[in-house]
């Protein structure tokens, strides 16, 4: 595999997937995607591979998407959108059970990419949100999932004030299955990973399956058509600007 920005690593039947971009804090980037796709890809056709955990490197397991250099025309936004919601809904419907390994940051796309996943273990440095209103934007998978897991209340909490949240209080809201000491995340994700490799592999897939079945309907395609109009405001355009040049944005509401 040519790997750019992701490690692979195969251990016991089970695939440990890392994302490593640190200098952008494993921003999800067309680069990251692709290493993504192609890693999952591999542990998909590798039959002695049952489970994969996907972590990160460094203070961060995804912090979001990367919008630098990003072109504010029609069909750039929706290709973008297109490709993101695509990504997101695949590691969904990935028939191999997923376990995130978040280590730190996981915010906006990287919340997202955690809450593909199956099961989600949180090391106690991590942080949890989705920061996209602050920019002028909208969370685009995370608004069609974070309310069925948190609720509707607390969805609408979380991505109007876009405050952080620590692992302790995701979980208590049921974000994640769980928090562990950070120099134990590994372990931890690696002996879930394991109960999970010694149960009939068959039966797992349609566990996986039958409990996604709902997902995927017509709220993927209005999302993304709500995430492009966005993408076009003054405000999205200002509220970027804005976090790329260290400032607080000016949002009128256009």
């Amino acid at each position: 595999m040519d790997l750019k920005v992701v490690l692979y690593e195969k251990k016991d039947g089970v695939a440990v997937i890392t994302m490593n971009y640190p200098e952008r804090l494993n921003a999800l980037s067309d680069q990251l995607r692709l290493d993504l796709k192609t890693a999952y890809d591999e542990a998909l056709n590798d039959k002695d591979v049952r489970v994969l955990i996907l972590t990160g490197t460094d203070r961060a397991f995804c912090a979001g998407a990367d919008i630098s250099g990003f072109k504010f025309d029609t069909p750039s936004i929706r290709k973008f959108m297109r490709d993101v919601m695509s990504f997101l809904a695949a590691l969904e419907k990935y028939p191999k059970p997923v376990i995130a390994a978040v280590n730190g940051l996981a915010l906006g796309g990287g919340l997202e990419i955690a809450i593909s996943s199956d099961i989600i273990i949180a090391s106690e440095k991590a942080k949890f949100g989705v920061p996209e209103a602050a920019i002028g934007l909208a969370p685009g998978f995370a608004i069609i999932r974070l309310h069925q897991l948190v609720g509707r209340a607390k969805s609408k909490e979380l991505s109007m004030t876009c405050d952080q949240i620590s692992a302790e209080e995701a979980l208590r809201i049921g974000l994640i299955n769980k928090v562990v000491p950070h120099e134990e995340l590994m372990d931890a994700s690696m002996q879930m990973a394991k109960k999970i490799t010694s149960k009939a592999p068959i039966a797992i897939e349609l566990i996986k399956s039958s409990v996604n079945r709902d997902l995927h309907g017509e709220e993927l395609t209005y999302a993304m058509d709500a995430m492009s109009g966005l993408f076009k405001t003054e405000d999205a355009q200002e509220g970027m600007d804005a976090f790329l040049n260290k400032r607080k944005p000016n949002f009128k509401g256009f």
